[in-house]
């Protein structure tokens, strides 16, 4: 069930009525007003709490005390706290430290909406969360995230290719994904029970990369101390994953071809054949076309390769996927119990318009950083990066009242029944829509949310981001002081 319901603590009447209605305006769900002494009752029922606000009580003793006991029967629960201006300075380290967030009084509408929702990321990413038996294991980040005709496309090719033993070359650029379809192909496969043995072919030293991939005897070469197997007898049965393989020495090309005409290999330092009964799938982000001409791989270790390709496209190109690479990569983050956030709806489309020359690495290092940056906060344009704000400038900035009479778009091109001649420019196209979609909704809801929210069916917190995104301004909000 979702967390909704909003507690107030307070040892003022008057106050909590104030807060209240505060909270209504913003179409809080749920509202529990109490004092300090008479609260305990609603905490029984924690997992629907969204946050508790705490304010004044009648001493610091008395809102240590009650601090303590909520911490110590809700210890998901966020505490929200309200005080006078520059009062929070002068209460407890432990109630500073076990606070998610503090509002000076009297509260501003935008302040307490940030708050209740970063109160909520923080509940989403605490919580207790129920597996389902049907999805996959997050950790191995197998599925691939997208969309686009791109991503479709390699998603059929997965299919294609899955069920079978043949080699596979992926190519595209480094942090593109290549092992994530790697890993697409193995799980699709009859072999999905066996290992999945990555290795890094240009990260191994030339020398060593022979022992790496084959094993050696005891004594086999100086520092041989004990038989080890390599990388082939671990995937046996199962794939082995040869990346950077355009990193691969010559040397080591001519042994490799050899493994994969033959199907059998001897381990450094032996004369005993072993059979290999292993799925190879490499990849690389070099063109191996021209490596050849330039004499720097094998052709016809190529061939044996390139059995099947897959090409996976630079993020540049399918920048429609960045929303849900977005929460997949948060959602990641969570999961590993190293954080949250969220990304307004401007911020996400301002990194849709970067051009992403680390592709999908770039953008997971990227959701890191701003969950190390603003933990559990919500993230808008200002707040990224400058460099990912190169392009923020062409995001819609009119500000227009509810109220006043809906304004006629300089080109209106949702009334087209045909994509135009000369083309048009989608992005600006799909956000005049929505633009026009919101506006509609607003004036026939009387400029009130909750209600466009339901005719959009929409959550109300994302229409309201919707709202800032557009500059669009509720008649109602002019009563915040």
């Amino acid at each position: 069930m979702l967390a909704s319901d909003v507690v107030v603590i307070d040892a003022d009447e008057r106050r909590r009525e104030q807060i209240k209605a505060v909270l209504e305006f913003i179409d809080s769900d749920a509202i529990h007003l109490y004092g300090c002494a008479d609260w305990h009752a609603i905490l029984e029922k924690h997992e629907r709490v969204q946050a508790v606000l705490l304010g004044h009580c009648d001493n610091m003793d008395a809102l240590l005390s009650v601090f303590k006991e909520i911490k110590s029967t809700a210890p998901r629960v966020p505490i929200i706290l309200l005080g006078d201006s520059g009062e929070h300075d002068g209460y407890p380290d432990e109630v500073k430290r076990g606070i998610l967030s503090h509002l000076d009084w009297p509260i501003k509408y935008r302040q307490l909406t940030s708050a209740l929702q970063q109160a909520q990321i923080y509940r989403d990413s605490h919580g207790e969360r129920v597996v389902e038996p049907q999805k996959r294991s997050p950790e191995l980040f197998r599925n691939l995230v997208g969309n686009s005709r791109s991503i479709g496309k390699v998603r059929t090719l997965i299919q294609q290719v899955a069920s079978t033993d043949a080699n596979v070359l992926i190519l595209g650029e480094s942090g593109t994904g290549k092992e994530v379809v790697a890993r697409n192909v193995h799980y699709y496969s009859t072999r999905r029970d066996k290992a999945f043995v990555p290795i890094n072919c240009g990260a191994i030293p030339p020398d060593l990369l022979e022992s790496e991939l084959f094993g050696h005897e005891k004594g086999a070469f100086t520092g041989a101390i004990s038989a080890r197997r390599g990388r082939f007898e671990l995937a046996e049965g199962g794939t082995l994953f040869l990346d950077e393989i355009g990193d691969m020495s010559l040397h080591m090309q001519v042994k490799l071809l050899r493994v994969l005409q033959e199907r059998t290999f001897e381990r450094v330092g032996s004369n005993t054949t072993i059979s290999a009964d292993v799925r190879i799938i490499a990849a690389t982000h070099r063109n191996l076309e021209e490596a050849i001409k330039d004499g720097r791989f094998r052709e016809d270790l190529f061939y044996r390769l390139n059995v099947f390709p897959i090409e996976m496209p630079p993020l540049r190109e399918r920048g429609e996927d960045i929303p849900l690479l977005v929460n997949e990569l948060i959602t990641r983050l969570e999961h590993e119990k190293r954080g949250s956030t969220r990304l307004t709806p401007a911020a996400v489309m301002a990194l849709t318009q970067f051009h992403w020359p680390g592709n999908v690495r770039e953008l997971a290092n990227l959701i890191e950083r701003l969950v190390i940056m603003y933990p559990f906060g919500v993230v808008d344009v200002q707040d990224l990066p400058e460099k990912f704000r190169v392009d923020a400038s062409n995001l819609p900035t009119t500000t227009i009242a509810v109220s006043e009479p809906s304004p006629t778009p300089p080109t209106d091109y949702s009334t087209a029944p045909r994509l135009p001649r000369e083309g048009i420019d989608l992005k600006e196209h799909l956000s005049k829509l929505e633009y026009n979609l919101i506006k509609q909704a607003l004036d026939d809801a009387g400029g009130v949310v909750a209600h466009a929210a339901q005719r959009l069916k929409l959550r109300r917190t994302t229409l309201v981001e919707k709202l800032r995104k557009y500059g669009l301004q509720r008649t109602d909000e002019t009563t915040e002081s």
